[in-house]
């Protein structure tokens, strides 16, 4: 079921570095590091994290960033597994 907006708001108040993006459909954390070896094993680690899962980010990367974003494609929008992942990930970093 596709998150109400009020709801992605306050969701997203609790997931520090995490932002919506424009169109309100993903939600989206860059990562930013010294180097093109660190960006590689954090997209590394979010291609792991999906497939353990099952449910896979989208995954930009380059010298010095890594940038994951979460949507549900099947549901045209946010989901509560949206969520949940990006704890997951922010949890595998803490």
């Amino acid at each position: 079921m596709i998150l109400e907006p009020d709801d992605i708001a306050r969701r997203l108040a609790d997931r520090d570095g995490w932002s919506l993006s424009p169109d309100g459909k993903a939600i989206t954390r860059r990562f930013d590091f010294k180097g093109f070896a660190k960006a590689v094993e954090m997209a590394n680690l979010a291609a792991w994290l999906g497939n353990k899962r099952g449910h896979h980010a989208d995954v930009a990367f380059g010298w010095g960033y890594c940038q994951v974003s979460f949507t549900t494609r099947d549901a045209g929008g946010l989901t509560d597994a949206d969520f949940a992942a990006a704890a997951h990930l922010d949890a595998l970093l803490s």
